[in-house]
């Protein structure tokens, strides 16, 4: 019988690499973006590794019996996470260039669209209306006698061959 059971050593470790590849993902300059990013990527890999389970022969049919293969589902994931890894590293990576030899920093600045809503939240207001969530004066039993079921119009039951 194969042990099933995931290492807590990478589990934690997994656990970490996403936290901090998170709180990384959620500042203002791209170097620390693009580390949250590795730091995900990584994670990732490892997450797919550990649900792959346990180490198995290569799996290469004719050369290992059917239930000593490894899967090579995770393997060949990890090697499509990897190379998306590497694009958004890529990329990320001239960004952050290019906005050194422009500005000198590489922190992402505000637009006016979060100037406006930052200035709105300020004075607690809201930046659209939403008549949907708004408090109305009418209950439900009354929004529901004025609701229009289209599937009353123009429709005909057909009961046992005659139409009504």
């Amino acid at each position: 019988m194969i042990d099933m059971s995931p290492n807590i050593v990478l589990v934690v470790t997994i656990g970490v690499l996403f936290t901090v590849g998170v709180y990384l993902l959620l500042e203002r300059s791209l170097t620390r973006i693009l580390i949250g990013i590795i730091l995900l990527g990584n994670g990732a890999n490892l997450l797919f590794l550990v649900a792959g389970g346990a180490a198995g022969r290569p799996p290469i049919v004719g050369a290992t019996p059917g239930g000593k293969m490894s899967d090579p589902l995770p393997q060949a994931m990890v090697l499509t996470a990897i190379v998306i890894t590497l694009g958004m590293t890529a990329f990320l990576l001239a960004m952050a260039y290019r906005s050194w030899q422009l500005h000198r920093h590489d922190e992402v600045q505000d637009d006016l669209e979060d100037r406006r809503i930052a200035r709105l939240a300020a004075i607690d207001e809201r930046a659209t209306d939403d008549e949907d969530t708004e408090d109305s004066a009418q209950t439900l039993d009354q929004e529901a006698e004025e609701a229009r079921d289209e599937t009353d119009e123009g429709t005909h039951v057909v009961h046992g061959g005659d139409a009504s």
